[in-house]
């Protein structure tokens, strides 16, 4: 679809830049282009398809990057800002909430396309959020995605979130570019970045871009590829203007292309022949190694820019369809739904069976539920009928659509390679759809465990849009949980963080209407563990009428050292016996009871961590033992037994990062040492801002961002993610304990 509007009644409808480089478009005025729309229907042709997400620290440029490619791929008319003037906001910000607090909550996901290199490519593109409250969406949108871009602040660095992304990037072997934003920022070095993305994400990195000018000078970019320069002129920087490479920068340029093909003949032995053979290498095949090392993920080529300024995102455009991989670059496996040990490779064919996963809902306010689905197989229309792997119940797609943040377009099929979403269909987030011809499942995604808890409330007549409102987020998001506490009638909602849980607070009370809500503390969520081995030796007897109970176990508990400790740190069961004392088919009981007693230790009733039950020998009564006898005797060991194994009350250490001009040093490291902070480091980001990474107990990170915009008169920002649990001060611990007791005692 084209827009063509008179040139002079509307400029910022067309652009140059997505040409072939070096040619110019035959249109009047110095080379403008009419810009693209992009159609609701995806190319046949899956090598021109980019399914990408953008990912960062919080304030990186991540929303305003993402505006900057709508607009130049003609997907909305004007440019607005994050927290703009205009009181518009960004476009893929489309919750009120997200426009007020001028941060990303939810990944929003929209389509576009681009030309490059005489190519139309289509894009699916995420904005995710970089708080690390809502790193869920990010996992989300890593699990589909084929490749990403990770931004990098120009001033800021690698901060902790991008550490975070960096690693979910790695768990899912997602290929990637890398963006350094806000280049005409005071402060801003990309090479001190480039510095940082080396030594912290330890990436082989090299830029394929240099900025011309620095900071307030910022104008354009040399392009190291094609050694020649851009400008980026009129307005919004709508036109791409190639130029020669300025005279006092081809030393620099020469210096850090003949770095960068060193380093591509390093890594790639087809581009080594290449690169000895011709003094001269041919830029295609330059271009072409990139593309190999990057999806290989042994090299990252860095671009360079200012998405506010509007100068470097064509230039990225570019990047992402040259160096990025297509559906077919990837290799998606699944799990064989009858034995989910063997693993099955999907085929990315459009004529073979329907495999697509459902990683995202979200509710609508005109097309009710709207489930995200990434297609790897076969292909989608309306009208189809699929099957839902997790309960097996076949459902009919009664409309497919694609998102552009949150408008609708209908589109009516959808092949492998793609990502639409499903409106008015009932599931969960997570789940595998087939045609019914293909026996497998996705493999799900890693969900981390909420740290902190909150107690709410709402009056009878809100009760029915309070549950609803419950029920709802606990579908569209995995690390929000819900629990109901009998014995006080509290409902408690855990999550990632006070930002988390006060979204979804501020969420009830404006879709869905819950005016009368309150919120209780904020509780962390504690742990407990066990520090020295202990034997146990318990008898289960009961003896009342007809016939009894009976089960003895022995064995011991033990603390797992640190180095077993493993991501699920939980309680690990051995089986040690010998012999036939207690018959086989009681041990599944006996591991049942250890692991429910764990759930809740005898000190603050908080879960138990890295513990290992270990069965060594017991008894049985052939009339009196039963299943549930051998679950009584678990549970009376652990009773019996659990205090004299040393058990201490662990406690969530969170890796704080504080950033704040350099002149509030004193005040700001105070706040950190008064919430028992340890500062791990202290360092100058630029000339007056200075970077804290400290690690506090989250306990005494509540209400932290008043305190620390207080002595930074507004301008110092933190950002903190979970660290360890580690041992809690003995005084606290203490106090925790006498707490729990006074509680308990009340419940009775």
């Amino acid at each position: 679809a084209i827009m063509i509007r008179p040139l002079g009644q509307c400029l910022r409808q067309v652009k140059v830049g997505d040409h072939k480089l070096g040619q110019w478009a035959a249109v009047p005025s110095a080379g403008y282009r009419v810009r693209q729309a992009a159609t609701a229907a995806a190319p046949a042709d899956q090598s021109k398809m980019r399914n990408f997400g953008i990912s960062a620290h919080i304030d990186s440029g991540k929303t305003t990057l993402t505006e900057r490619v709508l607009f130049y791929t003609g997907r909305i008319q004007a440019i607005h800002e994050v927290r703009g003037k205009d009181g518009v906001g960004a476009k893929m910000d489309h919750m009120e909430l997200e426009r007020e607090k001028g941060i990303t909550i939810t990944s929003a996901a929209t389509f576009c396309s681009w030309r490059a290199d005489d190519k139309d490519f289509h894009m699916n593109l995420i904005d995710t959020p970089g708080h690390v409250d809502f790193t869920i969406e990010v996992e989300r949108a890593l699990r589909v995605l084929d490749g990403a871009v990770l931004i990098c602040c120009g001033v800021g660095g690698v901060q902790s979130q991008t550490i975070t992304v960096d690693r979910q990037m790695k768990r899912y072997e997602v290929p990637r570019v890398i963006f350094i934003n806000k280049l005409d920022r005071y402060g801003s070095d990309p090479f001190l970045v480039l510095g940082q993305i080396r030594k912290k994400l330890g990436l082989t990195v090299q830029p394929v871009q240099l900025p011309i000018g620095e900071e307030d000078n910022f104008k354009g970019i040399c392009d190291l590829v094609s050694q020649r320069a851009s400008f980026f002129e009129g307005k919004d920087g709508i036109s791409r203007r190639f130029d020669e490479i300025p005279g006092d920068m081809k030393e620099k340029v020469a210096e850090h292309r003949a770095n960068l093909l060193e380093t591509l003949a390093d890594l790639d032995d087809e581009f080594a022949e290449v690169y000895l053979e011709n003094e001269d290498v041919p830029e295609d095949a330059v271009h072409a190694a990139i593309r190999r090392t990057t999806l290989a993920r042994t090299f990252c080529p860095l671009f360079m820019g200012s998405a506010y300024k509007n100068k470097g995102v064509q230039d990225l455009l570019d990047g992402v369809c040259r160096y990025l991989p297509s559906p077919l670059d990837k290799k998606n496996m699944a799990l064989n739904s009858e034995d989910e040990e063997q693993t099955v490779e999907l085929s990315n064919k459009t004529q073979d069976p329907l495999v697509g996963y459902a990683f995202k809902i979200q509710d609508h306010p005109l097309a009710g539920q709207v489930t995200y689905m990434r297609v790897y197989q076969g292909k989608v229309g309306k009208g189809d009928s699929i099957v839902n792997m997790m309960n097996n119940k076949r459902i009919s797609v009664k409309r497919l659509v694609r998102m552009h943040s949150n408008e609708i377009k209908d589109v009516n099929e959808a092949g492998a390679g793609d990502i639409v979403a499903l409106a008015g269909v009932d599931c969960e987030s997570g789940v595998t759809f087939t045609d019914g011809k293909a026996k497998v499942t996705c493999s799900s995604m890693f969900v981390p465990e909420p740290v902190m808890s909150l107690s709410v409330t709402a009056s009878r007549d809100d009760q029915a849009r309070f549950q609803k409102a419950l029920k709802r987020f606990q579908r569209e998001d995995p690390t929000f949980q819900v629990e109901m506490k009998q014995e006080t009638s509290e409902t408690i909602i855990s999550g990632m963080g006070e930002l988390h849980l006060e979204v979804y607070c501020e969420r009830m009370r404006r879709e869905f209407k819950v005016e009368s809500l309150k919120t209780g503390e904020p509780k962390v969520n504690y742990r407990e563990t066990i520090t020295s081995k202990t034997t146990y030796d318990y008898t289960h007897k009961r003896q009342s009428g007809g016939r009894g109970q009976y089960g003895k176990v022995i064995g011991y508990f033990e603390p797992i050292p640190e180095e077993e400790h493993s991501d699920k740190d939980g309680i690990t069961f051995v089986n040690k016996l010998v012999g036939n004392d207690i018959p086989p088919s009681y041990v599944p009981a006996i591991e049942k009871g250890f692991r429910s007693a764990t759930q809740k230790g005898l000190l603050t009733g908080s879960p138990l961590i890295n513990m290992r039950c270990v069965l060594e020998d017991g008894a049985a009564h052939e009339v009196d033992s039963s299943s549930e006898a051998f679950q009584a005797a678990a549970l009376g060991a652990f009773e019996n037994f659990y205090h004299e194994a040393n058990p201490v009350v662990l406690e969530p250490l969170m890796a704080v990062e504080v950033t704040f001009p350099s002149e509030f040093q004193p005040q700001t490291l105070q706040t950190i040492n008064g919430r028992e902070g340890s500062i791990q480091s202290t360092k100058a980001v630029s000339a007056d801002t200075s970077l804290v990474e400290a690690v506090v107990p989250l306990r005494r990170m509540f209400g932290y961002s008043s305190d620390l915009r207080s002595v930074t008169q507004g301008q110092g920002e933190f950002s903190m993610e979970f660290k360890e649990y580690a041992e809690m001060p003995q005084q606290r611990a203490e106090e925790l304990i006498a707490e729990t007791r006074r509680k308990g005692r009340e419940a009775h």
